[in-house]
């Protein structure tokens, strides 16, 4: 079975005022179809960086990262785009909506991008199955913080990408609506079947993935199934 996600001795560095800064060194992880895995580590530790290098949108400075046999390290910026587009969802922390679009056209772009002629049949579908289909016209700015989540995961996830990766969805969001939002992500993993890849900070989200991998100075420390300590 060829893995959702293969990440072969990934290393980053960065350029800063004190010279270089390893963020990454070394990391080498595989991910099946279907796995839920969450990434934790404290602030610092290149979880974000990590979840970047893999979802293409930050070039490793060593190493190869595989989505679905692809090794999208080779693509050059056009190519990597429309791989994204067809084959990656990806929900950040601040929501990254378009301000002057509706709720429905800021998810009915990617579905256009892809060629989709039925955009906003599928954005008004998905819209409605995250709890706002009475949200349709909103501009972002008429939205609360846990609408806007909401809406961005409809965007993530309706053009059924095979690996959705969420960095820290519940970071800015009150405890109650980032507990709406975490049931919301996963009941959209399982309907849409895909890969999920978590990166948080918080272990209670964790714990709701079937895989915890702990990161710290860039490095893998532990790998565990759900269940195990998970501790290095």
């Amino acid at each position: 079975m060829t893995a959702a996600i293969a990440l072969h001795d990934i290393r980053l560095t960065l350029s800063s005022a004190a010279g270089p800064v390893n963020i990454l060194s070394g990391v080498s992880l595989t991910v099946a179809p279907g796995e839920t895995i969450a990434l934790l580590g404290p602030s610092g530790s290149g979880k974000s960086s990590l979840l970047m290098v893999a979802a293409g949108l930050e070039a490793p400075t060593r190493g190869r990262v595989c989505i679905a046999g692809t090794d999208i390290t080779t693509l050059g910026e056009d190519a990597l785009a429309r791989f994204r587009r067809g084959h990656i969802g990806i929900v950040f922390q601040s929501f990254h909506l378009i301000p002057t679009m509706t709720a429905l056209e800021n998810v009915a772009v990617p579905l256009e991008l892809a060629g989709a002629s039925d955009a906003f049949d599928r954005a008004r579908a998905e819209l409605d199955a995250v709890g706002l289909g009475k949200r349709l016209d909103h501009y972002p700015g008429q939205l609360s913080g846990g609408e806007q989540q909401r809406v961005a995961l409809a965007r993530a996830i309706a053009p059924r990408p095979g690996v959705l990766f969420a960095d820290e969805p519940t970071g800015n969001l009150d405890t109650q609506t980032g507990e709406e939002i975490s049931e919301l992500l996963f009941a959209l993993h399982t309907r849409a079947k895909t890969t999920l890849f978590l990166v948080t900070h918080e272990e209670r989200l964790a714990r709701q993935c079937g895989r915890i991998v702990r990161l710290k100075d860039g490095l893998i420390v532990a790998d565990a199934p759900r269940g195990s300590t998970g501790s290095p």
